[in-house]
């Protein structure tokens, strides 16, 4: 396995960070947006954030006194579509 199919391997392992990765597809949040969205706490949701821009899969824009996360890889959705199609193939 390469570098990249283990960082993606990474990035969708977990449920959480998928359910986070489904949300910022469609449009940037905070991590209070995604807290609040999934239930999580604060602290939860930013280390899932952290991890999965550390990894290169989100975008962070800063406006005081907000960072907002959104898809650096558009692609994302569609691999989080088909890997749903899949699971519910089995």
């Amino acid at each position: 396995m390469d570098l990249n199919e283990e960082k993606l391997s990474r990035a969708i392992s977990a449920y959480s960070r998928r359910h986070i990765l489904r949300l910022l597809a469609d449009k940037e949040m905070t991590v209070k947006d995604i807290a609040s969205t999934t239930k999580m706490s604060v602290s939860l949701a930013s280390r899932h954030l952290k991890f999965l821009h550390d990894l290169g899969f989100l975008t962070v824009r800063k406006k005081s006194p907000f960072k907002y996360y959104s898809l650096k890889i558009k692609e994302l959705k569609n691999l989080l579509e088909l890997y749903d199609k899949v699971i519910d193939k089995l």
